[in-house]
C-alpha cells in the first residue's frame, strides 16, 4: 500500500486542496467584503453596529462548524472520505453563490440580514465537514516519514483561499468605479465561486476512496456509531479534549488574529483603503504561505507539538507590539501636513430615484506622501440636501506599505508555526475508524468558536473602550492557556504507520 500511497499522492493532494482552497475562499469572501454587507444588508443608520451585526452573522457560519464537523464526520467514518467531501463542497459552493444573488435591506427590509444569516449556517455546516475529509483523505494517502510535509499542502489552502478572494476583490475594485463595486460589483466575487465549485467538484469525482477506509471496509472493521466512540469512551474523549484545549484553540486565535483581525485592523481602526489594505494582507500572505509547508516538513524531523506550541506564544508576546508599530504609521498628528498639497474634488450621479447624489472629497497630503481622504456623500431631492455617508480613508507612503507589509508577514509567521503541522498532528492522536469525526470536532471549535469569534470580540472591545489594542487580549490569552496545557498534558508519540487496527 505505501507504494501505491507514493505514486498517487500527489494527485490527491491537488484534488484535496483544490476544494479546500475554494470552500476557504468562498467562505472568506464574506469577510473580506463585510464592510459592505453591513451597509447592504443591515439597516445602516448606525455603522458600527451595522458592522458589529455583520461580524456576528459572519461568526455564526463559525459557531456550527462543530456541528457541521459531526455531522459530515460521522458521514465520512461510515460512508467514506470522498463522498462526504463532494457533498460538502457543492453545499458551500450553492449558498455562496446564493449570498451574491440576495436583494438588499433597501429592497426586502429585514429579510435580506434573515436570508443571509441561514446561508451563513449552510456555509459552516459545510466548512465543518470539508476540512476533516481531506486532512484525513490525504493523511491515509501519505508516506509515514513525510506526513507532516505532504498534509501541511493542505494548510496552505486557507491562507491561499484568503489570498484568492482578496485577489478577485482587488481586480473586480480595480476594473470599475467605486461607485459601480458599491453598487453591485461587490457580488462579482460571490458569483466567481460557482466556476471554480464546478471545476473542483469534477477533479473530486476522478478520486478513489482512502486506501485504509476501502481496507477497513473490506474487513468489516468500519464504526457503526462513530459518534458514541469518538465522544463516549472516555479515553478518546480525553484526546478529543486534550487536542482542542492544548493546541487547536491556540492555533485557531492565532490563525484568525494574523489575518482577519489583521485586514479588519488595517481597514477600520487604521482606515487604510480597501485596494491598499487588500494588498497589504495579499503579499504578506504570499511571502507566508511556503512556510506552511516548511514547518511540516520540520514537524517531520523534530516533532509536532514544539513547533506548534512556539508559534502561539511568539505570537501571545508579540502581538502588542506589531499592532502598535501598524497603528503609529498612521497617526497624523505625528506628521507634518504640505497645506499647498491639499484639495477637494467633487462629483455627482443621479441614483435612479430623481435624486442627486453628490460625492465630496477632501484630499489632505503630509510631507512622507501620507494622504487622508475625508469623504463626504449627500443625497439632495428638491431642496432637502441630506448626509447620508461620511468616512475617513487614508493611503500610506510606500515605505510605510513595506513596513505594514513586514508587521502582518510576522503574524503570518506565527500562523505558519501553530497551523503548518496541525492536521498531522491531529491525524496521529486518533484512531482509523473514528478519524474523521474525532478529528474535525476539536478542530472546528478551535477554528470555528475560539478562533470564529476573534474578530467580533475585539472589535466589541474596542468598540466599547476606545482603546485600539485591547482586542489584542483575547487572542493572547487564549494562546497563552493554549500552550500551559498542550505543554503540560500532550506527551508526543513517535511518528508511526496509519492503520485500521488503530
Amino acid at each position: 500500500m505505501q507504494s501505491s500511497t507514493k505514486k498517487n499522492i500527489w494527485q490527491v493532494i491537488m484534488a484535496s486542496s483544490a476544494g479546500t482552497l475554494i470552500e476557504w475562499y468562498d467562505f472568506y469572501i464574506f469577510g473580506s467584503l463585510s464592510y459592505i454587507i453591513a451597509d447592504k444588508f443591515f439597516p445602516n443608520d448606525n455603522h458600527t453596529l451595522a458592522y458589529i451585526a455583520t461580524l456576528a452573522t459572519f461568526a455564526v457560519g463559525f459557531i456550527v462548524r462543530p456541528f457541521g464537523s459531526i455531522v459530515f464526520g460521522r458521514l465520512g467514518d461510515i460512508v467514506g472520505r470522498k463522498y462526504t467531501f463532494l457533498l460538502t463542497l457543492l453545499l458551500m459552493g450553492g449558498t455562496t453563490f446564493a449570498i451574491g444573488l440576495v436583494p438588499g435591506y433597501a429592497t426586502i427590509g429585514y429579510a435580506a440580514p434573515i436570508i443571509i444569516l441561514i446561508l451563513r449556517l449552510l456555509q459552516g455546516l459545510a466548512l465543518g465537514g470539508e476540512y476533516g475529509g481531506a486532512a484525513t483523505y490525504v493523511a491515509e494517502h501519505a508516506p509515514t516519514a513525510r506526513r507532516g510535509y505532504f498534509t501541511s499542502f493542505i494548510q496552505t489552502t486557507a491562507t491561499l483561499g484568503l489570498f484568492l478572494s482578496l485577489g478577485v476583490i482587488l481586480l473586480t475594485n480595480m476594473s470599475m468605479s467605486s461607485d459601480s463595486f458599491n453598487a453591485w460589483g461587490w457580488r462579482v466575487p460571490f458569483w466567481v465561486s460557482i466556476v471554480l465549485v464546478i471545476t473542483s467538484y469534477y477533479i473530486r469525482t476522478k478520486l478513489e476512496e482512502s486506501p485504509l477506509f476501502k481496507e477497513m471496509k473490506a474487513a468489516g472493521k468500519t464504526s457503526k456509531n462513530p459518534i458514541r466512540e469518538s465522544f463516549g469512551k472516555k479515553e478518546n474523549l480525553r484526546m478529543v479534549l486534550l487536542a482542542l484545549f492544548g493546541a487547536t484553540m491556540g492555533q485557531g486565535v492565532v490563525w484568525y488574529t494574523g489575518q482577519f483581525y489583521a485586514l479588519s485592523f488595517l481597514q477600520n481602526t487604521m482606515h487604510v483603503s480597501l485596494s491598499q489594505s487588500s494588498i497589504i494582507i495579499a503579499v504578506a500572505l504570499l511571502l507566508g504561505t511556503p512556510l506552511f509547508v516548511y514547518f511540516g516538513h520540520l514537524s517531520d524531523k523534530i516533532g509536532r507539538k514544539k513547533i506548534i506550541l512556539g508559534g502561539m506564544i511568539l505570537a501571545a508576546i508579540a502581538y502588542y507590539p506589531i499592532y502598535r508599530a501598524m497603528d503609529q504609521t498612521v497617526m497624523l498628528d505625528r506628521k507634518q501636513e504640505v497645506t499647498s498639497l491639499f484639495k477637494i474634488e467633487s462629483h455627482s450621479e443621479s441614483n435612479g430615484e430623481g435624486a442627486l447624489v453628490r460625492h465630496t472629497t477632501r484630499i489632505y497630503t503630509y510631507s512622507d506622501s501620507t494622504q487622508l481622504r475625508k469623504i463626504k456623500t449627500e443625497t439632495i431631492s428638491g431642496d432637502q440636501t441630506i448626509l447620508t455617508a461620511e468616512k475617513d480613508e487614508i493611503k500610506v507612503s510606500r515605505s510605510a506599505t513595506v513596513w505594514l507589509i513586514f508587521l502582518v508577514f510576522l503574524q503570518v509567521l506565527f500562523v505558519t508555526m501553530a497551523y503548518g503541522p496541525i492536521c498531522a498532528f491531529l491525524v496521529e492522536m486518533f484512531p482509523t475508524r473514528i478519524r474523521y469525526t474525532s478529528m474535525s470536532l476539536p478542530y472546528h471549535i478551535g477554528n470555528g468558536v475560539f478562533g470564529g469569534l476573534m474578530p467580533i470580540i475585539a472589535v466589541s472591545l474596542v468598540s466599547k473602550t476606545g482603546n485600539h489594542y485591547i482586542g489584542l487580549a483575547y487572542p493572547i490569552a487564549v494562546a497563552v492557556i493554549c500552550v500551559i496545557i498542550g505543554g503540560i498534558f500532550i506527551k508526543e508519540k513517535p511518528i508511526r504507520d496509519l492503520s485500521i487496527e488503530d
